[in-house]
């Protein structure tokens, strides 16, 4: 990429520069500057063979330089930009690595006038408690953030070489605006170091009466890490950026002296919810970061093994987003069991709280949601983040049209990429405002309608629980009656808790109609056990000879039992016993044994009634004695993935004849192979790779599983307690 590459400043920054230049061929050669008495730490940077030469001499330094690295402290780059200024060409490109952007804008046009096109600003999010050469490593900026913050006259071309050199470091590089830069830095770096740095200092004098730090545990450990970062680099970093970090001083300042005064007036109710609120926005937030920093997880599947013993699986994720939804829409207090602490279900909860709904917990399941009535909802301050939930994403869509306040909905990459047009065209006919991206994905922008919606009779063009539950809680908002006709059924859990929360909900066969009169009164909710994660284990025990497996408390809702009616028609032993009704939900136990299974023409009736098991009955069909059949489910290649074209694929490297089709996919069975294969990050494809581990001949390694977390985040460890050989790798 580089000739030459000079590095100015060659301490833990400028030396992960060079190391990382140099492990990933960046530049063919590598020159330090510093000052004098920098000497000795330059001839460390080169016997450790960070830098292949230096220089104490400024003309000589970036003389025939590619690109100039300034690695120095933020308030002594206008020095080196003034020393830089008699020999600036404009043949090479310029940058820095400083954490506030205004600062060196003003340094710049104090030494230049105006700041030069070829000098590229970037600040890489990253560093160490130690500093020097000697603490500088290679991969310093993997997977780290990487913010360029271009002018509108910097040259196009230094911003591209800029932005490819950092990629090739393994950082994820963002553009974002130098105001903007120090803002955001200012909340998330800066005030964050300024605060350890006080608590420290303030406990430290304490401390030397007190012994404090005797009984410091590994709470006060993690927040006060940053303040054993450089204090000259942070005194320097704080008055660069002061007139960002001041008002965040005095917000603080303003939010401790609330907390304060709730502690004297005893209020526990408000200290929960701010403690509340920051929890659950904390976990978003690493969700967020996470997702985005491109966090990997690999299973990696031994072959063989059988399922046996008893187990219950986590909550049904229907049902703890619709009771999250309908009790927060209630009047009074609603009590749930059985929740899903997954991190689809935990957006939605996320959702209403931040449209103001009191919500505690999750522990244990358990929640308590006090109702807000419905119309009590409050606009959001903020983008309504929904992580990877479709269903959270789609249902709300109907909730909001209808609301006094407009709202943003927005996902990770996955749920930015699926389609929403199928809930937003027939909300349009309900005269809601809703905008998407030309392709018809997230974000949405919802302009509240409160009032303006209208009823209407909706034949579905395809069965989609999601859709037909996105227009029934709209029609809650609307003039007269909505009604919605599905093609075949689908699940009907909205129905079902409308009706447990009181609301008036009228079934004419395969018609569904509500109306605006009505409310919803508080109800407790006992959530089953899911259907759609118990499959994986039902699949698993009928194909693994030498399984004997009881799964408790699972919800048998007929619109949900497809999995098992397939199963049964490819001659699997699945048992229901303890048939009851909890909560209005049909539950029961499943008892599965190990059957040889046969290959099946699979009923277009009960495609609707299965549609999220057929990546894991994909794996049945692969183990069964001849050819099974599906025709009927195109809607799988609209799901996080294209399941139909993902599993083929999968399929085809383990060695299994697969062939997918434009609504299906016709499986010989046979034997199962080894390989590698990628879920694409769509968790039930993971999860049904390694249920075909246990028929495999080979071990399976399945890439991108981090998603398996949306739904069923106890899998890995529950399905290797039960007789599965999953290892789970992270990185």
């Amino acid at each position: 990429m580089f000739d030459k590459l000079c590095v100015i400043g060659v301490g833990l920054m400028g030396g992960s520069v060079a190391r990382a230049a140099r492990l990933n061929a960046l530049s063919k050669n590598i020159l330090g500057y510093g000052r004098l008495e920098d000497l000795e730490n330059l001839e460390t940077a080169k016997r450790l063979g960070v830098i292949d030469d230096y220089t104490l001499h400024i003309e000589e330094a970036v003389q025939d330089a590619d690109c100039v690295v300034i690695a120095t402290p933020v308030e002594s780059i206008q020095s080196i930009l003034a020393l830089l200024q008699p020999v600036w060409s404009d043949r090479t490109i310029y940058t820095d690595v400083g954490s506030t952007k205004g600062s060196v804008v003003a340094a710049a046009q104090r030494v230049f006038g105006v700041v030069p096109s070829n000098f590229v600003l970037a600040h890489p999010i990253a560093g160490g408690e130690q500093s020097g050469v000697e603490a500088a490593v290679d991969d310093l900026f993997v997977n780290k953030r990487l913010i360029i913050s271009p002018l509108s006259h910097t040259h196009k071309a230094a911003l591209q070489k800029i932005r490819s050199f950092w990629e090739h470091c393994g950082s994820e590089v963002s553009l974002m605006d130098v105001e903007r830069h120090d803002a955001i830095l200012a909340a998330t770096s800066h005030l964050p170091h300024v605060l350890a740095f006080a608590l420290v200092d303030m406990l430290g004098h304490q401390d030397e009466q007190n012994e404090i730090f005797n009984y410091a545990a590994g709470g006060f450990r993690d927040f006060t890490r940053i303040a054993s970062s450089d204090p000259t680099m942070w005194r320097d970093i704080c008055l660069a950026n002061k007139n960002e970090i001041i008002p965040l001083l005095q917000q603080t300042r303003v939010q401790l002296e609330k907390i304060q005064s709730l502690l004297e007036h005893d209020d526990g109710q408000q200290l929960f919810e701010i403690f509340a609120y920051a929890n659950t926005a904390r976990q978003r937030f690493l969700n967020q970061f996470e997702g985005n920093m491109t966090k990997t997880i690999t299973f990696k599947i031994q072959p063989g093994g059988m399922l046996q013993g008893e187990a219950r699986v986590p909550g049904d994720k229907s049902m703890s987003h619709r009771s999250i939804m309908l009790g927060s829409l209630a009047d009074g207090v609603t009590h749930v069991k059985g929740f899903l602490e997954a991190e689809d279900a935990l957006a939605t909860l996320q959702a209403f709280r931040d449209m103001g709904v009191e919500i505690e917990g999750p522990v244990d399941g358990c929640l308590t949601i006090h109702g807000v009535g419905k119309h009590g909802l409050k606009a959001p301050t903020n983008d309504l983040y929904l992580g990877n939930s479709g269903t959270s994403m789609r249902l709300l869509s109907g909730l909001l049209a209808g609301q006094p306040f407009n709202s943003v909905l927005t996902g990770d990459k996955s749920l930015s990429g699926r389609p929403m047009k199928r809930v937003t065209e027939p909300l349009a006919l309900m005269g809601a405002d809703i905008k998407a991206t030309e392709n018809g994905t997230a974000p949405l922008y919802i302009t509240g309608k409160a009032g303006q919606l209208h009823g209407i009779d909706y034949v579905m063009p395809m069965a989609s629980a999601q859709v037909k539950s996105c227009l029934l809680l709209a029609g809650m908002y609307a003039d007269g009656e909505t009604s919605v006709t599905e093609p075949a059924p689908t699940r009907d859990h909205t129905e079902r808790m409308l009706s447990g929360f009181s609301y008036p909900v009228k079934q004419q066969g395969s018609k569904v109609t509500i109306t605006a009169e009505g409310k919803l009164t508080a109800a407790d909710i006992d959530v089953p056990s899911d259907i759609s994660s118990a499959a994986f284990f039902l699949v698993g025990a009928s194909i693994a000879p030498g399984s004997d497996l009881l799964l408790k408390h699972v919800g048998i809702n007929p619109t949900r039992t497809g999995v098992i009616d397939i199963l049964r028609l490819m001659g699997a032993n699945i048992e229901v016993l303890n048939e009851r009704i909890v909560g209005g939900e049909p539950v029961a136990d499943l008892h599965v044994v190990y059957s040889p299974l046969t290959g099946i023409d699979i009923p277009e009736a009960l495609v609707p009634l299965a549609i999220d098991e057929f990546p894991v009955l994909f794996v049945a069909a692969a183990c069964a004695k001849g050819q099974t059949r599906l025709s009927g489910a195109e809607e799988l290649r609209v799901k996080e993935s294209d399941r139909i074209q993902v599993m083929a694929d999968g399929l085809q490297i383990l060695g299994v004849d697969a062939q997918p089709t434009h609504d299906g996919m016709v499986i010989q069975g046979g034997e199962i192979g080894g390989g590698t294969v990628t879920s694409h990050g769509d968790h039930r494809i993971a999860m049904a790779f390694s249920i075909a581990g246990l028929r495999a001949n080979a071990d399976i390694t399945i890439l991108d599983c981090a998603n398996v977390n949306t739904s069923f985040p106890e899998f890995k460890d529950l399905v290797h307690r039960l007789g599965l050989a999953l290892v789970c790798e992270e990185s």
